[in-house]
């Protein structure tokens, strides 16, 4: 019999793979979109293919990428680059107009673009959980307002389109535009 002590370690670990899986998605989508490769070609299932071979469960450059969530990961990559028209789009009406799109850190749009995927097609996955995700892999590669940003996109992201999932707004989230 498992007793609460176990059942919580099989969830942190459930967890920890998830959270793995979300950061070398972002990583994925950043090389895709480095290497200019067809978000709908068969390029896209190499990068995949290079990061489950290479990356899942490596130790890269001293530094151990821990086990993932290999599904949940292709899932992301490749809903990520298959929608990103689509969410290109639904990022633009939640950022300001000084700030398009095209105009942010590649890094920052990999991350942009896998949260909106993960609020638009994920409905297993709570709203909250997805932005809490996303703000953690931001303060992965950023120290400045760019965590806030995040924050803030996604949660008008989710306001728009999970707003069911979130509640009665409390004044606690960015408000939607």
């Amino acid at each position: 019999m498992i007793d609460e002590r176990q059942t919580e370690k099989i969830r942190g670990s459930a967890a920890r793979r998830r959270s793995v899986a979300r950061l070398l998605a972002v990583q994925a989508l950043y090389q895709i979109e480095l290497n200019r490769l067809d978000p709908s070609s068969t390029e896209v299932d190499a990068v995949i293919g290079e990061f489950v071979k290479h990356r899942l469960g490596q130790e890269i450059e001293g530094e151990h990428y821990g086990e993932a969530d290999r599904l949940l990961f292709v899932d992301i990559v490749r809903g990520a680059s298959a929608r990103r028209g689509d969410i290109d789009g639904m990022l633009s009406e939640a950022l300001s107009e000084e700030w398009p799109v095209h105009r942010l850190e590649t890094i920052l749009r990999a991350i942009l673009r896998a949260g909106a995927y993960e609020l638009l097609a994920r409905r297993d996955i709570p709203p909250r959980v997805v932005i809490s995700e996303y703000l953690d892999v931001a303060h992965a590669f950023f120290a400045g307002k760019e965590p806030g940003m995040v924050n803030g996109v996604l949660d008008r992201l989710a306001r728009l389109l999970r707003a069911e999932d979130l509640g009665p707004d409390r004044g606690g989230g960015a408000a939607p535009r």
